[in-house]
């Protein structure tokens, strides 16, 4: 029996869990459904499975897990069950052969997930029950019965519609949330309500009529659900309607004549059975103490860290902070910091057997320059050293050097403390400038921001340089890739929490320049010795794997020095033309905002969600009977709702246009002048490497690629990117259609590849073949739809989608579409090429190797494996066109750097390189540019060609 007793060093849902509160007055059986539980957890992350270290999905036993745990603590069950199918036939499956026959196979991973599933609840010494010969309904229901007779409350968990007709006083259906919207427990009023019935047992009959699609139950013909609960409601059963036919329309009496022996069989197949030969036993469901050591086991193998702490109440030395999709309506958050994490990420779960205070190591703090040059003598007899830097803040441009880690032996490590007094600190910096430009092999974790701290100093990085963020970003690109979430899954390890130090993130945080010197040195030494174990694990990893490392090696790594320097760089930002940018923005939205007045025919808060809901929907009447809602009882004012509305009215359309201006002023426009660095006068964005998984750059502070360019408003923020001073300008280069030529190439198109090859514009040349039009006679019409095929249909786009971009019918699109393909037949072979390796291998590939994993191309669900076929088809492309331009700027940098030019690449954007030369330098620096940039990565069959301007600003350039 479970111990009454708490503890006050358990977090709730340990005491939850591990100390369950039994009110034996208080008698409340809980059954689950587990197939139907597990099902929908596993979908529900079927856009971004949880995959393990050793490649497992474990979506399934996540979700289902969590699921379980919030039942636990919420509801506080007495008694409590998980009831499984088993493949063995049913009598439903031999009555009638097709009974769920339809339904695809079990996913593998799914299956797996099932088993994990089945061994943790065991672990938690909860029943799972399993009968040959009966569905889990049929057991749930024989349960249910008794357990009511015997006073107890039931609870049926499960999705299942089915279930309702079970419902009595003191058994209810209890489904999980969905959308956000809470859990719903129906009860004999509910069901009633819900069916429309006077019955519970009714819900039998409607199902019967209505038919099921998912367990194939065939149903009356043309008898939907709004039907069925009208004839149910007149004639009170299947057999009230038999024996009434003649009060039926002429067309109901021949269609329910004619199907008499299917309807009967479909009421056979909708009633739950609960006559199962097995017998509630009150002890054998009584929730108990866990057996911790066989749940600790299990969450360990599948890395379920945050829910070990959770379940086991065990404390952790890191923090984190993830959210789980909305599984049932909540997502679970834990709270923390990210101590060198990737930039996109926080950190992942941070449960791990070993830290700082259970693991031997010898952590070395050294204070003063002799005992630092002692240092930098050892550190260059080394082959290989990891090394870290800490600073004052995250930016590291502005950031002031704290401390410089080493290690080069596993467990040990060395932290340098950097006075706060610049000449002191620089002499320090200087002590280790030997090390630094050597040629010992360096690794750092997100080695840009380390190289850009020493740029700071003047000091470059020499020798092989390797990067641990990068080397996992190469094998996992939609991995977690900080420091403390690789340390928890690949070296079971918890790093010392950087919020342990300098508090939690807010207002009162402080810097590293505050901690406690000695600590400081455990935390620093500790990262630079992670990174070294991480370094050792991954190499061999990437080595097993030689075009992936070659991909490391030529392209991920050779471009760290080279972001570094541009973020070092940065660009000059014209901040008079940003006023007058803002002051017309401003007023271009207050005139927009007095014509959506004008138009509504009222003034209100436009800015407010509710009032203009309330406009929309209650005084002009828009969006029908039953306008779209929020999950708070809102009118949606979504900019999908406002699309849609504005067909219909102009308000809709002015409201988006003026949102539109309104975050161009806030995001860009009036942000830009905050970024400015005070110490250089310009803005140094952060280009970063391990964000998206096609290996695109991303840039952050400004993010360039979200500045719009497709609105001449949007197209006026480049204005204020300007040169230097008056002797430079800026030139742009950017590659022609390379996404095209890209996939012309790899598809071996000739038709296509001709076009290019002859010089001819792309879409007025597919718009010549697709509408069989000579050249000339191209319209700008039929170019712009030829454009959006060309873009659209190699991405995925079905021709519902290409309908609704060009404003036709579906059935036009689809010709479109057909046409396209017979006239480049290669795209098509592509495409479905790429969507069987998908299949086949589990991951697509760029021209040089660069992997993209897409684990649901044989998913079950279609909307998650469509998402990964169109994948499929863009990964390659995208990811080579990434590829192409990382490669060009690490052969234009190399070439400035052997050449007398003085000119600067600044910006990287999309397929754009921006530099900053001086006027007399323009031609040379055009040549060199271009040569590098489509010598790069040359592509079989399509010239490859290189768009250049030149101007005072950005917007003049491109």
């Amino acid at each position: 029996m479970a111990s009454l007793e708490t503890s006050a060093d358990l977090s709730p849902d340990a005491q939850a869990v591990l100390q369950p509160k039994i009110n034996q007055a208080d008698r409340r059986l809980f059954l689950l459904d587990g197939h139907a539980l597990a099902y929908r957890a596993h979908f529900a992350f079927a856009s971004s499975p949880r995959i393990t270290s050793k490649g497992v999905n474990t979506s399934a036993a996540f979700g289902f897990a969590n699921t379980l745990l919030d039942l636990i603590k919420n509801e506080a069950p007495s008694h409590i069950a998980v009831i499984f199918d088993t493949d063995v036939p049913t009598a439903r499956h031999i009555a009638f052969e097709a009974y769920k026959a339809q339904r695809p196979p079990m996913p593998e991973d799914l299956r797996i997930g099932i088993d994990h599933i089945q061994r943790m609840v065991r672990a938690m010494k909860i029943p799972v029950l399993e009968m040959d010969g009966y569905e889990a309904d049929d057991v749930i229901a024989t349960l249910a019965m008794q357990a009511c007779e015997e006073g107890y409350d039931v609870f049926m968990m499960t999705p299942d519609k089915d279930f309702c007709q079970l419902v009595r006083p003191h058994i209810s259906v209890y489904k999980p949330s969905r959308m956000g919207g809470g859990v719903e427990i129906l009860g004999v009023a509910e069901v009633l309500e819900k069916w429309e019935i006077t019955d519970t047992k009714q819900v039998i009959d409607i199902l019967a009529l209505w038919g099921d699609a998912v367990d194939n139950i065939p149903g009356v013909p043309s008898i939907g659900e709004k039907t069925a609960k009208k004839l149910i409601g007149q004639f009170g059963s299947v057999e009230g309607i038999y024996e009434n036919l003649d009060k039926l329309t002429p067309k109901q009496k021949v269609v329910f004549e004619t199907n008499r022996e299917q309807a009967m069989l479909s009421k056979s197949l909708a009633t739950i059975d609960c006559a199962v030969p097995i017998q509630f036993s009150e002890p054998d469901f009584l929730l108990e103490k866990p057996d911790e050591e066989a749940l600790k086991e299990i969450l360990h193998e599948l890395e379920f860290r945050t829910l070990a702490r959770r379940l086991l109440g065990e404390e952790s030395t890191a923090g984190s902070s993830v959210s789980t999709p909305d599984l049932f309506g909540k997502s679970q958050f834990v709270s923390a910091s990210a101590p060198k994490a990737s930039p996109s990420e926080e950190t992942a779960e941070t449960y791990a057997s070993k830290n700082i205070s259970n693991t031997p190591h010898t952590y070395t703090l050294i204070r003063g320059l002799e005992d630092s040059k002692a240092l930098n003598a050892k550190l260059l007899t080394q082959a290989l050293v990891c090394f870290d830097t800490e600073t004052t803040g995250t930016d590291a441009n502005t950031a002031e050097l704290v401390g410089l880690s080493f290690s080069f032996e596993v467990g040990t490590g060395y932290y340098v403390d950097v006075p706060e007094d610049k000449a002191e600190a620089t002499a320090i910096v200087e002590a280790f400038r030997p090390f630094f430009e050597s040629d010992v092999t360096k690794v750092a974790q997100n080695l840009k921001y380390d190289a850009l701290v020493l740029l700071q100093h003047n000091v470059s990085l020499g020798g092989e340089l390797h990067d641990t963020m990068l080397a996992h970003y190469v094998l996992e690109p939609e991995g977690k890739h900080g420091m403390d979430a690789m340390a928890n899954i690949y070296l079971d390890y918890s790093p010392v929490s950087i919020e342990t130090l300098i508090g939690k993130k807010g207002k009162g945080q402080g810097t590293m320049r505050s901690v406690d010197v000695q600590a400081a040195a455990d935390y620093a030494a500790e990262d630079a010795d992670i990174t070294l174990q991480l370094h050792e694990h991954f190499m061999p990893k990437l080595k097993a794997e030689p075009q992936l490392y070659k991909l490391y090696e030529t392209v991920e790594m050779p471009l760290v020095p080279v972001l570094a320097e541009m973020g070092a760089e940065g660009v000059a930002i014209d901040l008079p033309a940003l006023a007058i940018i803002s002051k017309e923005l401003g007023e271009s939205a207050d005139l927009l905002e007095q014509e959506v007045y004008t138009k509504a025919g009222m003034k209100f808060n436009i800015g407010s969600p509710k009032q203009l809901g309330e406009v929309l929907f209650e005084h002009l009447k828009l969006g029908g009977a039953k306008p779209k809602k929020t999950k708070t009882g809102q009118y949606a004012t979504d900019e999908t709702t406002m699309l849609t509305l504005a067909s219909s009215h102009e308000v809709p359309q002015l409201v988006l246009d003026y949102r539109k201006l309104l975050k161009l002023k806030s995001t860009y426009v009036d942000a830009l002048p905050t970024l400015i660095n005070p110490k250089t006068g310009r803005v140094h964005t952060s280009f970063n490497q391990a964000v998206a998984a096609t290996g695109r750059l991303s840039s952050t502070a400004p993010n360039l690629q979200n500045i719009p360019i497709r609105t001449e408003k949007g197209k006026e923020i480049r204005k204020a990117f300007i040169a230097r001073d008056k002797d430079h300008v800026l030139l742009s280069a950017d590659y022609s259609q390379i996404e095209l030529r890209i996939i012309t190439s790899i598809a071996e198109e000739e038709a296509m590849a001709q076009a290019f090859a002859d010089g001819l514009d792309i879409h007025t040349a597919t718009a010549a073949k697709v509408y069989v039009v000579a050249l000339e006679d191209v319209t700008s019409d039929l170019r712009r739809m030829a454009k959006a095929i060309n873009f659209g249909i190699i991405y995925g786009m079905s021709s519902f989608g290409l309908a609704q971009r060009l404003g036709i019918g579906r059935g036009e699109a689809g010709e479109l579409i057909k046409s396209y393909f017979e006239t480049y037949p290669g795209i098509k072979r592509y495409m479905n090429a790429q969507i069987e390796k998908a299949r086949e291998l589990g991951y697509v590939e760029t021209l040089l190797g660069r992997r993209r994993y897409l684990r649901d191309a044989t998913s079950a669900n279609p909307t998650a494996r469509g998402f990964a076929e169109r994948n499929a088809i863009n990964a390659p492309i995208q990811g080579s066109a990434a590829d192409m331009i990382k490669l060009a700027m690490i052969r234009v940098q190399a070439a400035l750097k052997a050449s007398d030019l003085q000119a600067k690449m600044t910006l990287q954007v999309h397929d754009e390189l921006v530099f900053d030369v001086p006027r007399g330098e323009v031609e040379a620096l055009t040549e060199l540019v271009k040569h590098h940039m489509t010598e790069a990565l040359p592509l079989k069959g399509v010239p490859v060609v290189v768009e250049t301007g030149v101007g005072e600003n950005w917007l003049e350039a491109h």
